[in-house]
This record gives structure tokens, sequence and C-alpha cells, in this order.
């Protein structure tokens, strides 16, 4: 089956069981036993073709198969362009106005090179650290957004042998000097805003030699003359420069082996010091082995995968390395300018590149989401009616494997597509739970959406829909490098015994499972056994051998009448409600039900304020409105009943917050998820009225 010659529908058209128990083993008391995919046994997969074993071969193996053909494209910023609005806010129990300032981007068209030329650009950047003096498993650290000379950097080092250390660029201080200290990097590639940042850490991080910055954005030419005359004794450089030194100065690469160090992760923790990950280079290829025996019949040459999200993040990584593999070609966004909203005088990411493939997390497609149907119910009661209507239709006919959808894809559907570029096939959720019918949504409307869940410490791999096994209630089965099994939680009533779905902790293990933290011994043996890593998500296997996640053992809180609330499942029902743009769910164990802290979605926020006669321009004036607090809360605890949710999970208050969450402020990690304890302290006093007045 060709890349190019299928075309993916929403529906489940491949036959069950789509996982297997593992033949000839023992049972054991507690455990489910031991699932894999098909295609993994009688060995699990562990290598994406015979001659690609580290992150080198992968790269040069993938030039010399793909040549000349696009490999990565990215835009230059032309200029920025500042607005200023005043808006109503309320200050001290005052309403005043004040200044608030918006930028927008205007930015070249894409600017491509193909994967001859990538591989040039990555033997040269190894051979510039090689001339500054670095060798085999010196570390390079990396404090950037995604872009491509990260990418170029974390390959570049890999020619000679040299592990990269990765933190997000949202990690702060702190986290930035825990890493730099623990691993002791000896170079560090950063974004050039974040050059004051590092000035801070570097009396700390002794071990730093040589400094480079990623000239695709523009530098303060005082901040490199403040480290320049701060630390005299370290080399400062752009990544231009290193590139030159090592065109200048070619050496031959330094071939790591399968069992070396490729990188360590820094994991985005929402509590406590960030963990170190180690990964080695036949982990990382064994992920992306795993993942493309379950999409690469799907994805290949003259596909274009749009990469924004952080490439510090375990999903992100795996997926710019297996887009090489299969040959398909990248091309560079930036979240704050993905859509046309935050642009001027030129189109938004999705809309330049045309993307065939997207991967997002659940707030990108509820933002998509909620911006189509904004846009449909703006229009005549006919097109909404018609919409409506085929997006109902179109899930029957998928339902019952009925042809017409082709029809109501030309007809209704055509403008929403060409919204997203026109050209997407498949689309993926990851790194947190998505509605279901935001899936459907997406999935009816644009292409169909599979549903990836994996973490750092096993390279991304849990599980990963096969395209051919869609559903909107399963996360699907495993990819092929790892097994995985249910272990009981007897607090939760969690056990594998139970009836009509086995449940437990789930467990995976596989050659993209690594070994250990870095330098924590008392982490590790508390999340490994024999090999098994213990994710703490709490999951269920249905009765096709598809795996679904139905807790997590640390947000699982048992409220005053002693039944515990699942608060990552309440929150991905509940993000559903129009009015919501971000929520964090909130129970307190001394009360018996929950109450819920939101960011309210800006449009839909102002449409429910005039419905009820209130009047205000701005998110400062409206949060503060009893009224509308009210209405809020009825619009969530509606879409909780028709989630489904059970009369202790239905919230009984709201917050409505008027800053967004982001990870400067703390209040979400570089990954996007919340940091509960730092939204709780923030919302304290709210959140106490909440519950007082629910009372």
């Amino acid at each position: 089956m060709g890349a190019q010659s299928t075309t993916l529908q929403p529906r489940l058209s491949a036959k069950a069981p789509y996982t297997l128990e593992v033949p000839g083993q023992t049972p054991v008391e507690g455990e489910t036993p031991v699932r894999r995919i098909p295609t993994s046994i009688p060995e699990l997969v562990s290598k994406p073709a015979d001659n690609i074993s580290t992150v080198y071969e992968l790269v040069r193996v993938s030039a010399a198969k793909y040549g000349n053909a696009k490999c990565i494209g990215s835009r230059k910023l032309v200029r920025t362009h500042q607005e200023t609005k005043k808006v109503k806010k309320i200050v001290d129990g005052e309403e005043r106005e004040i200044d608030k300032n918006w930028t927008f981007f205007e930015l070249s068209g894409y600017e491509y090179i193909t994967f001859t030329e990538y591989e040039r650009l990555v033997l040269n950047v190894g051979a510039g650290f090689r001339k500054l003096g670095f060798e085999k498993d010196d570390r390079v650290h990396i404090f950037a957004a995604t872009s491509q000379n990260w990418l170029s950097v974390s390959h570049g080092a890999a020619t000679q042998s040299m592990p990269i250390v990765t933190a997000y660029d949202t990690l702060g201080e702190e986290g930035l000097r825990h890493s730099m200290v623990a691993t002791k990097a000896k170079a560090i590639f950063l974004d050039p805003h974040l050059l004051p940042t590092l000035g801070n850490v570097l009396k700390d991080a002794t071990s730093i030699k040589a400094v480079i910055w990623n000239n695709q954005n523009q530098v303060k030419q005082e901040h490199v003359d403040k480290l320049n005359s701060e630390f005299p004794h370290i080399t400062i450089l752009n990544f231009d420069d290193l590139r030159k030194l090592g065109e200048e100065n070619p050496v031959d690469p330094v071939p790591p082996s399968p069992e070396d160090l490729c990188c360590i992760m820094y994991t985005s923790g929402s509590t406590g010091t960030p963990k170190g990950v180690p990964l080695t280079h036949a982990n990382v290829v064994a992920s992306v082995a795993s993942v493309s025996v379950v999409v690469q019949p799907f994805i290949g040459p003259g596909d274009g995968l749009l990469t924004y999200l952080p490439l510090a993040h375990i999903l992100e990584y795996v997926f710019e390395n297996s887009s090489l593999v299969w040959g398909s070609c990248m091309g560079y966004g930036n979240p704050k300018t993905l859509s046309d909203n935050s642009v001027r005088n030129c189109k938004g990411d999705i809309r330049e590149f045309k993307p065939s493939v997207l991967v997002g997390v659940p707030a990108v497609w509820e933002t998509v989401k909620k911006g189509i149907v904004a846009k449909v119910n703006a229009g005549s009661p006919i097109v909404r009616g018609l919409f409506w209507g085929a997006l109902a239709l179109k899930e029957r006919l998928m339902a019952a494997g009925l042809p017409g959808s082709g029809l109501l894809d030309a007809v209704v559907f055509k403008k929403i597509k060409e919204a997203t570029g026109g050209r997407m096939k498949l689309c993926m959720n990851g790194g947190g739970p998505v509605s279901k019918d935001t899936q459907k949504f997406i999935s009816m409307a644009i292409c169909p959406m599979i549903i990836g869940y994996g973490l750092t410490e096993t390279a991304a791999n849990g599980t990963l829909q096969n395209p051919l096994e869609w559903t909107s209630e399963s996360i699907g089965a495993m990819p092929a490098a790892v097994e995985a099994k249910l272990v009981d939680f007897p607090d939760a009533g969690y056990f594998a015994t139970n009836k009509p779905n086995p449940q437990g902790e789930i467990w995976l293990r596989g050659p993209a499972v690594m070994s250990g933290y870095y330098e924590n011994p008392k982490e590790t043996a508390e999340a490994m056994q024999d090999g098994w890593f213990k994710t703490g998500d709490i999951g269920e296997w249905d009765k096709n051998g598809h795996l679904n996640i139905i807790d997590r053992k640390k947000n699982l809180v048992k409220t005053q009448n002693g039944e515990y609330i699942a608060l990552e499942k309440l929150e991905s029902i509940y993000r559903s409600a129009a009015v919501v743009a971000n929520i964090c769910v909130y129970a307190d164990s001394t009360k018996t039900k929950p109450i819920a802290i939101i960011v309210p979605a800006e449009p839909a926020l102002k449409k429910l304020a005039n419905s009820i006669g209130i009047k205000g321009e701005s998110l400062e004036e409206l949060v503060h409105e009893k009224k509308l607090q009210q209405s809020v809360l009825k619009e969530l605890q509606a879409a909780g009943r028709a989630g489904g949710l059970s009369g202790i999970e239905i919230i009984e208050g709201v917050v409505v917050s008027d800053e967004e969450w982001t990870p400067q402020n703390t209040l979400v990690t570089a990954a996007q998820k919340l940091n509960r304890k730092g939204i709780l302290a923030k919302y304290k006093k709210e959140v106490d009225e909440a519950y007082a007045t629910s009372s």
C-alpha cells in the first residue's frame, strides 16, 4: 500500500483483535497477560531498517535514499508589528482603563533545503564542534525553541558521538542550572533572548566552554558583549559561525554505537526538580522504527509535516527523526504564527506550508474546533443547518461503512479543509487526552485524528492508533517496539480481574524504554522493575485488544464521600464546552464535588455575556460579573452531563481567569501540562469563594 494512494477514513476498517497475548508466558497474579501488536510477535521491532542502528546512520541513510528531495523548510521573520488597545480591567475592586499591547508577525515564505544539503550541514556542524576542541562523549546542551538549527545541532553532535542534553526554552533559571550542572555540558546552543538567563547560570555551570546562539533570531549585541566581558574564557559564536568553522576545517565523523548515549531529556515536571531521562541511540532508533511500522504505510515522500511543538519534548523529537526516515518534508512553524490571526501581510504557517500531516496537543485541537464552530455559527441558519446535518450524516455513513462521504467533503467541508491548507490527510493528538467530541469533529470535518500516548521514559512509545483502526472509543494499540501489561492498583479498585474489562496500572517494556533516570537511583527503583516502566497511568483493555487510559494514579482524588474522582478525565470532557480555552479541575478531599478553574475562550464568553444582557469589551471586566460566572457554570455542567459524568463528577463552582496560562507565568509546563499546584496557589481566594457560594 503506497503512502500516497490511500484516502484515510475515520472508521474502523481493519479486523480485530489489534493486540495479542505473547505466547508461552506464565500467568502472574494481579497482572494481565503481556500483549503486543501482531507484527511484533515473536520479536519486538528495534530498527527501521537493517542499516539504521543509530541517529547518525538515520541521517546518512535518509540522505542517500532521498537525495535532492525537499527535506526541511523554514521562514524568516521580516518584521514585528505592535498594536496597542485600551481595555477595561478591575484593579482593587475599581474599573480602570489600561493599555494592552499586541504583537503581530510578518514572515517570509518557506525556504527549503534538500536531504543531501541537510546531511552536509550536520557534518559541518559536527566538524565545527571538533574545531572548538570538543570530542566523543562531550555533552552539548540545547536550550531553544523548535527550529531547523535545533535539529541540526542535535544531529551535528551525533556525527561526532556527542550526546545532547535537552531542556525546554521555558524551563527557567533553576531548571537550566540543574540540567547544565548535573550533566557537565561543555557547549550550549540557545535562542538569543535567553542569553541573559544563561549569564546568571554560567558561574555555576563551570564545564561550559562554548556558547552558540541561534541566528535564525535577532540578537541584542549588549547581551553578547556582557557575556564576553564576564566570561572571557568562553567562546561565543552564532550557528552560522559554527557551520562555517566546520566547513573550513572538515574532519571525519566519529560514529556512535547503538549503546552510546544519544540524549538526556529533562522532563517538564510540574513539581520538584526536573528528572533527566537518558536515551541511547538504540532507544531513539527503536522508537522511530516502532511508530514507522504503524504509520509509514500512509506517510512518505511528497508529504508535508508541520513541525512546531517543543523539540525538547520526546513526541516532537521522535516525530522529526521519523520524518527523515519517511522521506517527507518538514516545515518549521511556531505556536504563535500557526494561524492567520497573529500575522500581518502574510499567511499563518498552516496555510503557507499546507501540511498533509499535523501533530498537536489537546489545546491546539480545541482551538481549531472552536474557530470552525464560531465561523459556522456566524453564518445563516441555512449554512448552520447544512454543516451540522452533514457532520452527523458523515458520522453515520462512517459507522455503517457506507459510501457518500466524498460528496460531503467536496460540498460542505471543502472551505474548512482549505483553512488548514487543503492537503491534510492525517493528524495526531499527543501530550494529553483530547475529548472524544473534538476527535470526532476534527476527524469528520478535516481528516482522521489518531491518538498517540507515550512518555519521555519510553521514548514516546505507549500506544499509537493505526489509521485503519480509527475509533474515538480507545487510544489504540501499542506501536511495534513496546509490549504492555496492566497491574492491580487496589487503592482505587482497579484489578486485572475486573469485568467486563481488565484494569490496572499500565506497565511498558521494550527496546525503546530507558534503563533508568540520570544519576537518580531512588526514582529509578520506584519507576522500573525487570525492565518494565511503571507509567502511573491506569488503563483497561477493551474487547478488541485496544488500550484505554481511564485514570492517573497521581490525579485521583478521594472526595468527602469516599469515592475517587479522576481529574484528567473530567478536564477532557469539560474542555469541550465552547466557553473553555483551558481548564484545571480541583477536588478538595473535604468536599463532595469538584470545582473548575478556567481560562475562557474570549469570543464564546463575549457571546454568552451578550445573550444574558451583560455588556463588556474585554475579558478583564467580564470575568468578575457574578451573573456571567453562573452562566459559565451552567454551560460546564451541561457539558459534563452530556459527556456522561456521574453526579459527584459534576462541578459545583467555577473560577474564571482573566489571564492565559503559559510556561512564562509557570501555570503550565513547556509541554502544556497543568501546574496544578501553581494554579491553585494563584486562585486560592477565588476557589474558596466558589466553594463557599456553592454550599
